[in-house]
C-alpha cells in the first residue's frame, strides 16, 4: 500500500505542478490584474457563495461512495445507475435554494447572471468528482490523476488564446472568465463519464426513491461534515463583501483573494493526498491492516512542505505579493503569512480527517466541524468591522489550527497511535531550523535568490533531521509490493 500511495502521489504532484501553477499565476492572477480588485472581488464573493450550499449537490455521496466502493467493488454498476439520477434531482434543489437565498440577500441582475453560471459550474464539478470517486475507489489512480488536471488544462488553453493573442475580437471580462470555466467543466464531465462507463459496463439511469432514501440516510453525516467545513473555509469573503459598506466590501474581498488564491493553490496539493488516502485507508481498515506507518509517512510528506510554505510566506510576504499583483499590495501582503500559517492546520485535516472519514468516525468529525464553524463566524463578525481583510485572515488562521489539531487528537485517541518522542523532537527542531534558515536567507541581497535558498535549505534540513528518508522512499518505490 505504501508503494501504491507514493508512486501515484508522485504522478499526481507532477501533473498538478505542471498545470495548476500556470493556471493560478498565469491566468487567474492575470484576470484579477486586468479587471481590477473590485470586479474580481465581486466574482470571488459570488464564487464562494456558490460553494456554501454545494453540499446540496452531493449530500455526502462522493466521500461515502469512495469509501463504500473501495470496500465493495461489485456495487459500482448498481450505484452508478441510481446515483446519476439522484445527482440531477439534487442539482435542481441546490439551484433553487442558492438562487432563493441570493434573492433574499439582495443580489442585483449582474450578480444573478454570474451566479447562474457559477451554480451550473458547481453542479458540473460535483458530478465529475462523484464520477472520479469511483475511479479512485477502484484504485485506478493513474486514470484519476490525468482527469484531475483536465479541466484546468482546457481552461488554460482557452484563456491563453483570449488573454494573450489577437485571434478573437472578444474583450475579455469577468463574464468570459466564468464562461470559459463552464466550457471546460462540461467537457471534463463528459469525458469522465465515458471513462467510468467503460469500467462499469452498460447502465440504465434509474429514479428509485427507496434507493435514494437508504443512500442519503447513510451519506448524510458526510454531507453535514462537508457543509460545516465549507462554511468555515469559504464564508470569509462573503462576509467581507456583505458586512463592509460598498465599494469597500468588494475591494477588501479582492484584496483577501490575493493571498487566499495562494492558500487555495497549496491546499489543492493537500487535497491530492486526501483523494489517494481515503480509499487506501478504507481498504486497510476493512482488512484490519496496521495503519500507523501509512499515517506517519503521509503526514510527514505533507506537514514538512506545509511548515516550509508557512514560514517562507511569513519572511517573504511583501516580495511574493508585490511580484504577483499590481494593486493594493501594501495592504494585502501581510495577509499571506497569516493564511499560509493556517495551512499547517489544513495539512492535518487532509491526513487525519481523511483517516477518520475512512473509519466512519462521522459523529466526532461533525462535532469538531460545528465548533470550527461557530468559531470562524464569531471571529469574522468580531474582527471584520475593525480589521477588514486582516480580520478574516486571523479568523481563518485560528479556525484551521483549531480544527486541524482537534482531528490529530481524535486520531491519537481513537486509533491509539503513539508517535515516537524522537519524531516529535525532530519535527520541533526542524521548525526552529527553518526559521533560522529564513533569517539567514534575508541577508542575501536579491530577494528571489534568498527565497530559493531558504526553500532549498529547508528541504536539506528535512533530510538531515531524517524527516525525509531518501533511502526508505527509494525502497518503497522500487522494492515494496502494492
Amino acid at each position: 500500500m505504501k508503494r501504491k500511495f507514493v508512486t501515484n502521489l508522485i504522478l499526481l504532484l507532477f501533473l498538478n505542478l505542471l498545470i495548476k501553477p500556470m493556471w493560478i499565476f498565469g491566468i487567474d492572477r492575470t484576470v484579477q490584474n486586468s479587471v481590477g480588485d473590485e470586479t474580481f472581488g465581486l466574482y470571488f464573493a459570488l464564487f464562494n457563495f456558490s460553494m456554501l450550499l454545494n453540499i446540496l449537490l452531493d449530500v455526502g455521496i462522493t466521500n461515502y461512495n469512495n469509501r463504500n466502493i473501495a470496500q465493495h467493488n461489485f456495487l459500482l454498476p448498481k450505484h452508478l445507475s441510481n446515483i446519476i439520477g439522484l445527482k440531477f434531482i439534487l442539482a435542481i434543489v441546490y439551484a433553487l435554494f442558492s438562487l432563493g437565498i441570493a434573492a433574499i440577500i439582495g443580489y442585483n441582475n449582474i450578480q444573478f447572471h454570474l451566479l447562474f453560471f457559477l451554480i451550473f459550474n458547481q453542479f458540473l464539478i460535483s458530478f465529475t468528482l462523484y464520477l472520479r470517486s469511483n475511479l479512485s475507489a477502484l484504485h485506478l489512480f493513474r486514470t484519476d490523476s490525468l482527469i484531475s488536471v483536465l479541466d484546468r488544462s482546457i481552461m488554460l488553453i482557452i484563456c491563453s488564446i483570449l488573454l494573450f493573442t489577437s485571434w478573437t475580437n472578444i474583450h475579455f471580462s469577468i463574464e468570459w472568465y466564468v464562461y470559459v470555466q463552464t466550457i471546460a467543466y462540461v467537457l471534463t464531465a463528459v469525458i469522465t463519464f465515458v471513462v467510468v462507463l467503460a469500467k462499469s459496463g452498460r447502465i440504465k439511469v434509474r429514479f428509485q426513491l427507496s434507493f435514494f432514501r437508504v443512500f442519503i440516510r447513510k451519506s448524510y453525516p458526510y454531507a453535514l461534515l462537508i457543509l460545516l467545513m465549507s462554511f468555515y473555509n469559504r464564508i470569509d469573503s462573503v462576509l467581507l463583501e456583505r458586512l463592509l459598506p460598498h465599494p469597500i466590501g468588494k475591494e477588501q474581498a479582492g484584496i483577501y483573494a490575493h493571498s487566499f488564491r495562494l492558500l487555495d493553490a497549496v491546499s489543492m496539493f493537500g487535497l491530492l493526498f486526501a483523494g489517494l488516502l481515503l480509499p487506501i485507508f478504507a481498504k486497510m481498515i476493512k482488512q484490519k491492516e496496521p495503519i500507523g506507518q501509512m499515517v506517519k509517512l503521509s503526514f510527514t510528506l505533507l506537514i514538512v512542505p506545509a511548515i516550509i510554505i508557512a514560514v517562507s510566506s511569513i519572511f517573504y510576504d511583501k516580495e511574493i505579493i508585490g511580484a504577483l499583483y499590481t494593486s493594493s499590495t501594501e495592504h494585502s501582503s501581510g495577509i499571506l503569512g497569516i493564511l499560509m500559517t493556517g495551512f499547517i492546520g489544513i495539512a492535518c485535516t487532509y491526513i487525519f480527517g481523511t483517516l477518520l472519514t475512512a473509519n466512519g468516525s462521522m459523529k466526532q468529525l461533525n462535532i469538531m466541524a460545528f465548533c470550527g464553524m461557530v468559531l470562524n463566524i464569531a471571529l469574522n463578525l468580531l474582527l471584520i468591522p475593525r480589521f477588514m481583510a486582516y480580520g478574516s485572515a486571523y479568523a481563518s488562521l485560528a479556525t484551521q489550527l483549531f480544527t486541524g489539531f482537534a482531528q490529530l487528537g481524535l486520531v491519537l485517541f481513537i486509533f491509539k497511535i503513539k508517535p515516537p518522542l524522537s519524531y516529535i523532537i525532530r519535527l520541533a527542531l526542524f521548525i526552529g531550523a527553518v526559521v533560522v534558515a529564513g533569517l539567514v536567507s534575508k541577508q542575501i541581497g536579491q530577494w528571489f535568490y534568498g527565497y530559493l535558498a531558504m526553500l532549498a535549505g529547508s528541504v536539506i534540513l528535512a533530510v538531515l533531521f531524517r524527516l525525509f528518508n531518501l533511502k526508505n522512499l527509494y525502497h518503497i518505490i522500487w522494492y515494496e509490493k502494492d
